[in-house]
């Protein structure tokens, strides 16, 4: 089996599905922004700050549910600041659950392979006790930093995959 490509970031994507979701809609502070370069990749950037009991910013991308059976891992092509990460990814948007995989960057280009039988599920920062990532499906992939400090961060990404 290929790869199955969820989003590749070029000049000539259509970014509209990509949304910004920051502590903010739960009374935190913490700003971010997803721009395109000249290359037509993300960048994600922002602010994180703890105040008001904040501390994370977020993209996310919904998408109509995408079929995954054969598929075992995720597989990022990015370029952090040497901070870390989460990759959430959701079955169904009317869960509450999100599955999520921490990763560090490097600070240059490379490619991050999740096995998604490693994503475990939590539910606003907390690991709930159910089993880890097994769908069929999935709906949405979105990417948090909230490493529980105030910090700024950089995250480049040029594309998602699955194989």
């Amino acid at each position: 089996m290929g790869s199955l490509l969820l989003f590749n970031f070029s000049t000539s994507s259509d970014w509209s599905g990509w949304e910004v979701e920051n502590d903010v809609v739960m009374g935190g502070k913490s700003s971010s922004k997803l721009t395109r370069n000249e290359a037509g990749n993300a960048v994600f950037t922002g602010d994180v700050s703890l105040e008001n009991n904040g501390g994370f910013a977020s993209i996310q991308y919904h998408f109509a549910p995408r079929a995954i059976s054969g598929y075992d891992k995720a597989c990022i092509r990015l370029k952090g600041d040497g901070k870390e990460y989460q990759f959430r990814i959701k079955a169904n948007l009317k869960e509450r659950a999100s599955y999520i995989y921490t990763f560090k960057t490097s600070g240059e280009w490379q490619t991050i392979e999740i096995p998604l039988n490693k994503m475990e599920p939590s539910f606003r920062g907390n690991k709930l006790a159910q089993p880890n990532f097994n769908a069929d499906k999935i709906e949405e992939v979105r990417f948090l930093v909230g490493n529980g400090k105030a910090e700024n961060f950089r995250l480049e990404i040029d594309k998602i995959e699955l194989q």
